[in-house]
């Protein structure tokens, strides 16, 4: 190093960052274990993974499941709730409502090594989201602790999916 340079800080690794790729992680062993196959999607525009399903033949199946992960170490749960209070921006959910397929939220609790699910179109669908407060960018959102995410979880996400491209079929053929 010159004697006239001086040291510019470098990025760093930061807790946050650690605790996000715990959460994916966590989730890609579950996909994986079921025989599916997952890519990261980067840079973050609101999603993170893509899951591609299999049938028993590995034949790969139409459509996507779309999954967000947010990770943290400190959940907030509501007095007399089974559920966790995550706070996410408005127009993330606006988005993924619209999507074909469906988009998971998955919350993943880095203490507990354990991680929870909500299906947002399920959930939000039909205009249940402009119910919710109008003010602000972000929203609470609630997950249900008894959705937790495992191999059971990933096959329920694909007949979801299946149902989805059934529906879309229905729609396409009454369209063409």
């Amino acid at each position: 190093m010159s004697k006239g340079r001086q040291f510019e800080p470098r990025k760093r690794r930061t807790r946050e960052h650690v605790l996000a790729d715990l959460g994916v992680h966590h989730v890609e062993g579950h996909i994986l274990r079921c025989g599916y196959t997952v890519k990261r999607i980067g840079p973050d525009y609101g999603l993170d993974l893509a899951l591609t399903t299999y049938s028993t033949r590995g034949d790969v199946e139409p459509g996507l499941i779309w999954l967000q992960v947010k990770a943290t170490v400190r959940p907030k749960r509501p007095k007399d709730a089974d559920s966790l209070a995550i706070r996410i921006e408005r127009r993330d959910l606006v988005s993924w409502i619209d999507e074909q397929y469906p988009v998971i939220f998955v919350v993943y609790d880095a203490t507990k090594d354990r991680a929870y699910w909500l299906h947002v179109q399920r959930e939000f669908g039909s205009g249940k989201l402009f119910a919710l407060s109008r003010r602000g960018s972000r929203l609470t959102v609630h997950v249900d602790m008894t959705q937790v995410v495992g191999e059971q979880a990933i096959r329920e996400w694909r007949r979801r999916k299946q149902d989805a491209w059934v529906a879309w079929r229905k729609g396409a053929g009454e369209n063409a």
